[in-house]
């Protein structure tokens, strides 16, 4: 796949994590509000089967992904505090080489996270 994709690893279960639902979305230079470009839910892979933007969707700016969490480890069984320490995790980062492929992987736990530009 090329374009913006994204994956998720459970750490806590040691597997990918599927059936997260994921938000896209772009952030205006000029107000810093955020525009809602797309939603997706991974697979069993961990994955989304098709790339959050294409090739040709792609512009230089700041973008958010807004992965749902808290929900994914409801579903899982685990026991959360309530509120839970990660509800939803966002990810912003900068797009800017639009003829580049950009996957943003994020590795996942109740209680803490981390994120990379993969490849």
């Amino acid at each position: 796949m090329t374009g913006l994709t994204t994956h998720v690893l459970d750490l806590t279960h040691g597997e990918p994590g599927a059936g997260v639902k994921i938000e896209l979305y772009r952030l205006e230079a000029s107000s810093g509000q955020r525009i809602f470009i797309r939603t997706g839910t991974t697979n069993a892979d961990g994955r989304l089967d098709e790339p959050l933007l294409s090739e040709n969707e792609r512009e230089k700016g700041t973008y958010e992904l807004l992965f749902y969490i808290g929900d994914y480890f409801r579903k899982k069984g685990t026991v959360l505090p309530e509120p839970p320490f990660l509800e939803e995790v966002p990810v912003r980062f900068g797009l800017e080489n639009t003829a580049s492929h950009y996957h943003v992987p994020l590795l996942v736990s109740p209680w803490g996270y981390q994120v990379y530009r993969g490849s």
